[in-house]
C-alpha cells in the first residue's frame, strides 16, 4: 500500500491504518499484527518508520511488544470523544465478527436542488461512498456528504484511513452528532446492488448529522443496514 502526501507523518499514517484494522477485527485481540518486515514491505517505508508507528500504537494501548514474540494486540476499542458508549462496529468485533471496509467512490459533486445534500451544504460538497462487510458479506452501505471545509482532503486516503481521522488532520474536530433511524421502504438502486439484495428487502436507515466545536454541520451521512444479516446493537453500561 502506497501512502499519500499527507500533512501527517508516515509513521502516524501507518499507526492509524493498523489501528483501524484492529478496531474492525482484522487483527483480533490476542493475535500479532504483521511483523516489521511485512509492514515495511506493505507500506514501502523504512524500519525506523514502522518502529515509530508500533511505538505510537503501544503508547495508545492497542498493542504490546515482546522480545522475540512479535507485537500483540491487547485492546480493540477506540476512545471516543463523543460518548462513553461503544461504537456499533466495536460491539460486533467484541462478539467475534470481522468488519472490513471498501471505498466505492469519493468525489466533489454538484448537488441537485431539492436534495438533502443541497439543503444542508448548498451547490457543492464532497461525497464519499463506502461499503462495510460483516464476515465477508455486504452489510452496510454509507454515503457521506461533507462540507467544503473538507474539500482539500486527499481523496486517495479514504480507502485506508478513518474519515474522522482525516478530518482531524484538517483541524476539523467532530464534537457532537445526531442520529435519526427509520425503516427504509425504498433504498436507492445503487445501495441494493452494493448490498446484493432485491428491492423490497427490509433495511434500517440511519441519518447522521455531525457538527464541529462551533456547531457548524461538517458531515451528513446516510447508512443502510441489512439487519436480516445482523441486528443493530447498542450496549449500555450503567
Amino acid at each position: 500500500m502506497k501512502l499519500t502526501r499527507s500533512k501527517k507523518p508516515l509513521y502516524a499514517q501507518i499507526a492509524n491504518i493498523v489501528k483501524d484494522r484492529i478496531v474492525h477485527g482484522v487483527y483480533p485481540v490476542g493475535t500479532n499484527i504483521p511483523s516489521e518486515p511485512q509492514l515495511e514491505q506493505e507500506f514501502q517505508v523504512s524500519k525506523v518508520t514502522v518502529r515509530n508507528a508500533i511505538k505510537e500504537l503501544a503508547q495508545d494501548g492497542y498493542v504490546e511488544t515482546g522480545s522475540g514474540k512479535g507485537t500483540k494486540v491487547i485492546r480493540n476499542t477506540s476512545a471516543s470523544k463523543l460518548s462513553k458508549l461503544k461504537r456499533f462496529t466495536e460491539v460486533l468485533v467484541e462478539d467475534g465478527h470481522q468488519i472490513s471496509k471498501q471505498l466505492l467512490g469519493a468525489e466533489h459533486v454538484i448537488n441537485d436542488e431539492g436534495t438533502t445534500a443541497y439543503q444542508l451544504f448548498g451547490e457543492r460538497c464532497l461525497r464519499v461512498e463506502r461499503l462495510y462487510r460483516l464476515d465477508g458479506e455486504p452489510y452496510i452501505h454509507y454515503t457521506h456528504y461533507l462540507s467544503c471545509r473538507a474539500a482539500s482532503m486527499e481523496l486517495s486516503d479514504l480507502g485506508a484511513q478513518s474519515l474522522y481521522d482525516l478530518l482531524e488532520e484538517q483541524s476539523i474536530t467532530i464534537s457532537k452528532y445526531r442520529d435519526e433511524f427509520s425503516a427504509a421502504a425504498a433504498a436507492p438502486a445503487s445501495v441494493l446492488a452494493a448490498l446484493h439484495i432485491e428491492a423490497g428487502t427490509p433495511l434500517l436507515k440511519r441519518s447522521r448529522y455531525a457538527y464541529d466545536e462551533s456547531g457548524q454541520l461538517i458531515e451528513y451521512s446516510e447508512g443502510y443496514y441489512h439487519t436480516e444479516r445482523h441486528h443493530y446493537v447498542v450496549n449500555y453500561d450503567v
